[in-house]
């Protein structure tokens, strides 16, 4: 078996009302939720699964809602930007859906020979859907309001704005094996094989740019995805090796972790696709119920008692 980096697994973010972010991603992007369960280290507030039907690892978008956080600053040493893969031709759908629903969007333009489209979630997110180069096949979880021919597949890329990014760059190509495909002014697009899709990071080098700031609007972390705990722990030890700093093994339910945060100061995540998101509900039942860990099931009347209600 090969100890690969196989793209992105998942991406995590800060959100406000808990209720305006499952409306927007299950209603207006059309997402599936997955998972409802809470933070781990805060067992009163929601941490939020979406992606497609299976929760699949590439389409994982998942949210820390915190009602009354105060709005973050894009800036470096972060995740600035999401993007999705979307079919070709579905722009023009996206574009009407926005003005549709009042959804802060920039008209279409076109980066490394793809056209996308920028738009803000109700957090000032950043996100970009892309039509992308090569065919993207991955099913859509579709709903009423969009269809087949319009909904996303998974995630495209990310973008990390930096002030310099040799040192994320040598994590990327050192650690994780990705390769430096092209370049257009400041933004340097690297892209591992092992997978098709969900496998391209931008890194934007900006010198005078300020430092952002974390919070409601931003991304908290990126995960890359590997395929068991003996490869994550393979991938432990190479990080080891170039004195980073990383955590021990961590058990997050639906897959094991460990973090890091990289010499560009964004956080890093490696997590595993097992066991996956029907270890505790059936394929059908995703993202119906309440999952708690088992820690606080204790107290899951209490916990139930101060989530604020999504319908």
């Amino acid at each position: 078996m090969k100890n690969e980096i196989l793209g992105i697994h998942h991406i995590t973010a800060i959100a406000g009302n808990a209720k305006k972010n499952y409306d927007f991603y299950t209603g207006i992007l059309g997402l599936r939720l997955i998972k409802k369960t809470v933070n781990f280290d805060d067992p009163h507030t929601y941490h939020f699964y979406y992606g497609d039907e299976k929760g699949t690892p590439g389409s994982i978008l998942t949210f820390f809602p915190w009602e009354g956080i105060q709005a973050g600053r894009r800036g470096t040493k972060q995740v600035t930007e999401i993007g999705y893969s979307v079919p070709a031709g579905s722009l023009d759908f996206w574009q009407n859906r926005f003005e549709q629903h009042n959804i802060i969007y920039n008209k279409p333009a076109v980066k490394f020979g793809e056209r996308y489209l920028t738009f803000l979630d109700p957090d000032g997110l950043k996100f970009e859907l892309t039509e992308a180069k090569v065919k993207d096949t991955r099913p859509q979880w579709e709903t009423a309001a969009v269809s087949k021919e319009n909904a996303v597949h998974g995630f495209h890329h990310i973008t990390i704005t930096t002030n310099k990014m040799e040192a994320t760059a040598a994590v990327l190509t050192q650690i994780f094996g990705y390769k430096l495909a092209e370049t257009e002014v400041n933004r340097s697009r690297f892209v591992i094989d092992t997978v098709e899709q969900a496998n391209i990071v931008d890194l934007v080098e900006a010198p005078g740019e300020a430092i952002g700031h974390v919070a409601g609007g931003s991304v908290h972390h990126v995960a890359f995805r590997v395929k068991d705990e003996a490869t994550l722990m393979y991938f432990r030890d190479k990080i080891v090796e170039q004195g980073l700093n990383i955590t021990e093994k961590i058990d997050r339910n639906y897959f094991y972790s460990l973090y890091f945060r990289e010499p560009g100061g964004v956080l890093f995540e490696l997590a595993t696709d097992n066991p996956g998101f029907t270890i505790d509900e059936s394929l059908d039942e995703l993202g119906h119920n309440l999952k708690l860990p088992a820690q606080y099931e204790s107290i899951r009347e209490e916990i139930e008692g101060i989530l604020p209600k999504l319908t």
